[in-house]
């Protein structure tokens, strides 16, 4: 074991890859759900975003004119009457205090603060100050990506603007901070930082040194877990069961996206091109993810030659029928607009209805687990069940049967995806043990079913919550998915209660 100051690696060690450089390696045999990295964060603070309280991150509501009761009395920066003495504030509260820089409560057309840009670099500069340790020896060697960062000369010119020079001038940090090292830790930030929620759910980005070096994979072998209630602690584990030597990779983008759209996000900001075996695979590891329907034959499927040019061709499995990538991204990019239209409407009986009417109307276009289907069939695992009209205790048995089929095609996919401990695999196990429970006791009471087979679906929805109960123990108890887990585990629980009272039936 390897430890630092706030971190400790455990069966694991840092070394240079000629390719990847820094990344994380396994020393020893790790098995499934042992910890590899636990640390807590460098320096926090909020996203970029519209105006939040600087201690809890809950969004703000300000006047035009900048008035708002949710001020700091010292600063009279942004901050809710329950965070008035929270200790992460004292820091930039001296600052901008000492300084006279006063909040203005500006929001641009895009929802975003620009002042409050500030508020997490300066955060980490100030950590660099307390902890110049740490900060020599896990933040200062972090890629950052300058040149690169450079290149997109308006992103470079509003951070300069917003917070390099914002900070060393009316916050006459300047004697402190060099321009150089502000822009630096920008970077760092922006190619490193994690995203996570609060135990009320509010947005927040924070800096995980020995986590944030880990190498990306499309199909990852390890899941992350931040803990609110442990003062932000991450904890790294093993996804499934790991080798010695073997590289620690976790997903810098969202799995669930295809492969298109993971190599836009990962270009623009990670800097790099992904060739991960599922990334240079057409059909996506056999998922067929982002595969379309043959327009011109029955039963051919159109792949695209090579994922990672973005110039390539289309061509179908079965006939000679080609395209180019262009024709296939504008079809995408229509299917896109009108698929984010209907989930942005309320969650209601008509957003529902809606969602099966898009499935069904791209049925001869994708292929059932395209990647925009799987996302469909996620909005309607939600609400199958919760809105008005279908609430559970209501699904006639068709719509029971709708709701596990569509949960095990999710699940198809994310086992592959996300082998091993998964999250949103965790929740829709959980989604999907309440239809087979209903359509059991529905069928044992209608006399289809005998006892024998009433115990056997139980036994299996006990077994779908153990492996839910299995991955969401690791979570935080006091997060939404560490509730989940408790719920899963009681439910478990009483199904086996259950299938014991069945003995002898």
């Amino acid at each position: 074991m390897a430890a630092a100051a706030t971190g400790k690696m455990f069966k694991s060690r840092i070394e240079i890859d000629p390719r990847y450089g820094r990344s994380l390696v396994t020393t020893d045999a790790v098995n499934k759900g042992e910890v590899v990295v636990d640390e807590l964060p460098f320096a926090m603070g909020p996203k970029s975003g519209g105006i939040v309280c600087l201690g809890c991150y809950m969004p703000l509501a300000f006047g035009k004119d900048g008035d708002s009761l949710d001020r700091c009395d010292t600063c009279d920066w942004p901050l809710c009457s329950a965070c008035l003495d929270t200790p992460v504030h004292e820091g930039e509260c001296k600052i901008f205090a000492e300084a006279n820089v006063r909040f203005a409560g500006n929001v641009g057309e895009d929802g975003i603060c620009a002042q409050l840009d500030c508020i997490t670099p300066l955060r980490v500069l100030l950590a660099k100050e307390a902890n110049p340790e740490r900060w020599e020896k896990e933040v200062a060697p972090m890629e950052y990506h300058d040149k690169e960062r450079r290149a997109n000369a308006d992103i470079w010119h509003a951070d300069l603007v917003n917070i390099a020079q914002y900070l060393r001038g009316p916050c006459k940090l300047a004697e402190r901070f060099s321009e150089e090292l502000i822009m630096q830790v920008v970077g760092i930030l922006e190619v490193n930082a994690f995203e996570g929620r609060t135990l009320q759910g509010h947005s927040f980005r924070a800096l995980y040194p020995i986590t944030g070096i880990l190498s990306h994979n499309c199909v990852p072998n390890t899941m992350r877990s931040i803990y609110p209630s442990e003062d932000y602690r991450i904890r790294l584990r093993a996804m499934v069961d790991l080798e010695p030597g073997q590289q620690l990779q976790h997903s810098y983008s969202y799995t669930l996206n295809g492969t298109a759209q993971r190599q836009e996000h990962l270009k623009a900001g990670k800097y790099f091109t992904c060739d991960c075996k599922r990334c240079k695979d057409p059909t996506e590891l056999g998922t067929n993810f982002s595969t379309f329907k043959c327009s011109k034959c029955e039963d051919g499927w159109l792949l695209c030659r090579d994922p990672l040019d973005t110039n390539t061709e289309w061509k179908c499995t079965l006939c000679e029928f080609k395209t180019s990538n262009a024709a296939v991204q504008k079809a995408l990019s229509v299917i896109q607009a009108e698929v984010a239209d209907v989930q942005a409407m309320p969650m209601s009986g008509e957003r529902l209805q809606e969602t099966e009417t898009l499935l069904k109307k791209y049925r001869v276009v994708l292929h059932p687990l395209h990647n925009i289907q799987i996302s469909l069939k996620q909005n309607l695992i939600e609400m199958y069940g919760r809105v008005q009209g279908y609430e559970m205790v209501e699904l006639p048995d068709v719509l029971l049967e709708r709701k596990e089929e569509i949960c095990r095609q999710v699940l198809r996919v994310l086992n592959v995806f996300e082998p091993g401990l998964s999250r949103t695999k965790a929740t829709i196990l959980y989604e999907l043990h309440v239809p087979i429970v209903l359509l059991a006791k529905s069928g044992f009471i209608a006399g289809v079913l005998g006892g024998d087979k009433l115990k056997e679906k139980l036994e299996e929805a006990i077994a779908v919550l153990k492996e839910c109960v299995d991955t969401l123990q690791h979570e935080d108890q006091q997060s939404h998915e560490g509730v989940l887990g408790l719920v899963a585990k009681q439910a478990m629980e009483q199904l086996m209660q259950s299938v014991e009272g069945l003995e002898g039936v």
